[in-house]
């Protein structure tokens, strides 16, 4: 079956957060969005197949998970990344986000601190200071060639230094910049935060996007050092596009670390999924593939027209190729705009609105995170009102 990625689809009266909030967030509502992280594109139809067979049993009671449920994801994992789960490694989450929100109150004191690796993600900072946590940054190192480095002998110094560092959110892959860490990058990380007793909330969301033959590894399979000191979460929300659909799972080799997380999940109820989650989740790990890899290609085809694009028409801005997922981070420091003014070229004059890299922390200042995952028509557009706003 061939899908259609070219096809606009209208998100009036979905309530999508991506064009619902532009006036409160930039000021404006008549903007373009390429921000948030979720797809233009129809969620599969084999998904919501599933859950409207399910809906078609208008009954909405108390629910068990489905038998298939665990055994698709473990399948999923294994077929895709090579890593053998096992069942009692799983669990549900209500999302990610709100994993590394309940990691935190389950295991840091009120002193202890969170490291993270700038820039990245923004929640990876916000969630531990709105919990009361210090934050504590080690940024990447942007090497001459464009890509991001882990700095692991900086980490070690800050580790060593600061005994209340009690856990690192490592990005992986890594948003904004996209980059698929390596096996020994991992090994090294790992290492370093099991000689200093840090526990690592893995986010492997992007997981299943890796592009032009980039392929993932999964923290905790690194090393036994990695497996002891990890919590990793995922989820098939930004792979199909069903982030409305809160379908995250965490994974857990560490009996002491399950006990203890799991224990307090079960003892909230966190852990019980709704009773769609299991349904899509199962509908795109057994039927997905064919889509995703489709997907996937139109991903990277619309990487190049921005990589030609910009090539042609907008010199000053430099596309990071993205190793995995559907964002692209634009380096527009040689447009020799304040933070300000690079706000006001893309929302006022150009009418797009795109996550500034400022958000992401240390290293972000003069980048902007644009999200292609959207029609060709749609990216070009973009890249064509930018154009006019630089003239």
């Amino acid at each position: 079956m061939r899908y259609d990625f070219d096809k606009i689809i209208d998100r009036t009266g979905s309530g999508d957060l991506k064009h619902g909030v532009l006036g409160e967030r930039y000021g404006r509502s008549d903007l373009l969005p390429l921000w948030v992280a979720d797809m233009d594109w129809e969620t599969p139809a084999f998904i919501t197949d599933a859950i409207r067979q399910r809906l078609d049993h208008s009954l909405f009671g108390y629910t068990v998970e489905p038998a298939g449920y665990w055994p698709a994801v473990i399948r999923w994992i294994g077929t895709h990344h090579g890593w053998h789960v096992q069942r009692e490694w799983l669990t549900y989450i209500p999302g990610i986000v709100k994993g590394i929100g309940m990691a935190i109150n389950v295991f840091l004191k009120d002193d202890e601190k969170v490291v993270i690796q700038p820039p990245v993600y923004h929640p990876f900072r916000l969630t531990p200071m709105g919990n009361g946590r210090e934050v504590v940054g080690n940024p990447l190192i942007l090497t001459h060639e464009g890509r991001y480095e882990m700095d692991i002998d900086g980490l070690e110094r800050i580790l060593m230094s600061d005994s209340k560092c009690r856990m690192l959110i490592l990005s992986n892959p890594h948003n904004p910049g996209g980059t698929v860490w390596s096996s020994d990058t991992l090994k090294r990380l790992a290492n370093v935060c099991h000689r200093y007793g840090v526990l690592v909330i893995s986010d492997e969301i992007h997981c299943d996007m890796t592009l032009f033959g980039h392929r993932h590894t999964p923290f905790a399979t690194v090393s036994e050092e990695a497996a002891e000191i990890s919590i990793t979460f995922g989820a098939p929300s930004k792979t199909f596009n069903i982030a409305g659909i809160v379908s995250s799972y965490a994974i857990v080799i560490n009996n002491e670390i399950r006990k203890k997380f799991y224990g307090w999940m079960e003892a909230n109820e966190l852990n019980e999924p709704h009773i769609f989650a299991p349904i899509a989740t199962i509908a795109a790990f057994t039927k997905g593939e064919q889509w995703r890899q489709q997907m996937l290609k139109y991903v990277e085809k619309n990487v190049l027209f921005v990589e030609a694009y910009c090539r042609k028409y907008l010199p000053s801005i430099h596309p990071m190729r993205p190793q995995a997922s559907f964002l692209v981070w634009l380096d527009c420091r040689k447009l020799n705009l304040s933070h300000r003014e690079l706000i006001n070229l893309f929302v006022n004059k150009a009418h797009l609105a795109l996550n500034d890299g400022e958000m992401f922390g240390t290293g972000g200042t003069g980048f902007m995170r644009m999200n292609i995952a959207a029609p060709r028509s749609v990216i070009s557009e973009a890249l064509e009102r930018l154009r006019h706003a630089l003239q």
